[in-house]
């Protein structure tokens, strides 16, 4: 049975695509969620939303606790998550409005937990390919009918905020291979590799970061005017996308049984 997790990002936190809405506490191994999870259903798909940042988006990235996010959705019998985020390009042809959705990222945080595995075992989870191939070239095609405009594959750098970067940092992400980027994804999609549930994320940019020199420093103010548009765009690929995600083999729920020792 598929049971969707919805992680809401920057601009996109509503449970308003959901009916039969119940909220539920919860407590995990590794403490609170952000914010209670809000069940429900689209049409006939049992659906699960986290806001990351909390209903009133007062958890800065850094302090966000992406593990019992995690835990929480698993114990809900989560399957399958589509995180969603704002991002910056780092390429002029992801034009703010673009959705995106990564085929890869980079790493740039350095005070998070990343594994749930810290007692007797250890994971060495592989992660060539950290998101779901199936759902992201569902969510490509569904874009395509819907005519919104998006980019297939794309590298996601995250960096530990809460501060953006300097132009220097920006530019140099740009010669590291980065097309977008975050403060969220890492370590949340690695620890969805690591319970076994299949993860894509939903990248809505809301401007060009500051390398690009036409553009004016990034700003809140900035990113606000453009979510909004995004957020409209998401809704509509994801009521076209949840009947359509089912459950069959994929490796990202398997990786986990041969990874711990």
């Amino acid at each position: 049975m598929v049971t969707v997790g919805i992680i809401g990002g920057t601009g996109f936190d509503s449970p308003d695509i959901l009916k039969n809405i119940t909220r539920k506490k919860v407590h995990t191994p590794f403490g609170a969620p952000s914010d209670l999870v809000t069940l429900g259903t689209c049409g006939t798909v049992q659906v699960a939303i986290i806001p990351r940042h909390g209903a009133a988006h007062s958890i800065y990235p850094t302090l966000v606790n992406f593990r019992a996010n995690i835990w929480a959705l698993k114990e809900f019998g989560v399957t399958h998550i589509l995180a969603i985020t704002a991002v910056g390009s780092l390429r002029e042809e992801i034009a703010p409005g673009d959705l995106v959705f990564p085929d890869q990222f980079i790493d740039r945080t350095t005070q998070r937990k990343s594994t749930f595995y810290e007692g007797q075992e250890v994971c060495h989870i592989p992660m060539a390919d950290p998101f779901c191939e199936k759902l992201r070239s569902l969510l490509g095609k569904l874009s395509k009918q819907l005519s919104l405009k998006h980019h297939q594959q794309g590298t996601i750098i995250t960096i530990e905020g809460p501060r953006f970067s300097t132009r220097a940092e920006s530019r140099m992400f740009r010669l590291w291979g980065a097309d977008i980027i975050n403060m969220s994804t890492v370590p949340e999609v690695v620890l969805a590799r690591e319970a076994g549930i299949c993860y894509a994320t939903i990248a809505m940019s809301t401007d060009y970061d500051c390398w690009h020199e036409s553009e004016a420093p990034v700003t809140w103010e900035m990113i606000a005017r453009t979510m909004k548009q995004n957020a409209e765009h998401v809704k509509k690929l994801l009521f076209a996308a949840l009947p359509e995600i089912t459950y069959d083999s994929c490796p990202c729920r398997e990786a986990v049984k041969s990874s711990v020792l």
